[in-house]
């Protein structure tokens, strides 16, 4: 495959981005909420599950 010269690469990055639709404001700020929100529902999750599993073993090591 042929290498184009940096100005037609430059042509075809240009040509390829204005065909890009990007997000509005709000669709940015309804992402990053949800992000956020569902990152902290992850960690509680997280928590809780080594809370328990650590809960559980200490309980299996302490039985002789």
């Amino acid at each position: 495959m042929a290498r184009p010269n940096p100005v037609q690469f430059l042509q075809q990055v240009r040509s390829e981005v204005s065909k890009v639709t990007w997000p509005g404001r709000s669709e940015v700020v309804i992402s990053t909420i949800m992000v956020l929100v569902l990152v902290a529902f992850a960690s509680l999750f997280f928590l809780a599950a080594d809370q328990i599993i650590s809960w559980l073993v200490s309980l299996m090591l302490s039985i002789r």
